[in-house]
């Protein structure tokens, strides 16, 4: 696939994202998702059990601030020491801080509530988007990117995307059981974040292009 076909995909892709998050903020700023919501957090929530409830907290305890700031510290070692591409390191830190910045200004723009039904967990600021969520699906989602590259084998590589996705998913679904977030508020966290994600990863991929040209123009010369 060349460069051109795939820079259109992650401009569709980016686009498709970004009007999916509007059209979640248009839907809970007029109030419209609420029937939407309650259905759903009753039915994740009807197989609460407290064997469940803990393995949720876990998942949940994963995608908070400490843990995700850890493993973003364990992979900008690996990606600079191990692999030794500080292109990517700057990709890698640049999806993070961008997705932490715009669920943060995002929270304090809409204000919506947390829901108040039926809580298992206790969670302070704002609701939507979900910064969970958000943060999940730029850590995860950028660190498949960066190394699918470097995994030579298919096997490793459906892995390498059953476990991310299994994680974002199970981060999502676990604020939801909890009672901490509405539903609309993970796929909003997941919209905003996929728009991030693969506008930079676009980006990136432009600059790396750019890059090889010219490194080939100086060989020639």
């Amino acid at each position: 696939m060349n460069l051109k076909k795939e820079l259109s995909i992650a401009f569709v892709i980016s686009l498709v994202c970004l009007l999916g998050f509007g059209m979640m903020a248009l839907l809970v700023s007029k109030h419209d998702i609420i029937h939407f919501d309650s259905a759903i957090i009753s039915y994740v929530q009807g197989f609460e059990a407290p064997t469940l409830t803990a393995v949720m907290k876990f998942f949940s305890f994963i995608g908070g601030t400490t843990p995700v700031v850890v493993i973003t510290l364990l992979s900008i070692f690996f990606l600079y020491k191990v692999l030794k591409h500080r292109s990517e390191l700057i990709l890698f830190i640049t999806v993070i801080a961008g997705a932490n910045t715009l669920f943060v200004s995002l929270k304090q723009l809409f204000h919506r509530a947390r829901p108040d039904l039926h809580r298992l967990a206790e969670a302070s600021n704002y609701s939507f988007p979900s910064g969970h969520a958000t943060m999940a699906f730029a850590l995860y989602g950028t660190l498949t990117f960066l190394l699918w590259r470097h995994i030579p084998t298919r096997i490793g590589r459906t892995i390498l995307i059953m476990i991310s996705v299994f994680m974002v998913l199970a981060i999502g679904i676990s604020r939801i059981y909890l009672g901490v977030h509405y539903p609309s508020d993970i796929i909003a966290g997941y919209f905003i974040s996929a728009f991030w994600l693969t506008f930079a990863i676009g980006f990136y991929q432009r600059y790396k292009e750019k890059q090889y040209s010219r490194r080939n123009k100086l060989l020639k010369v």
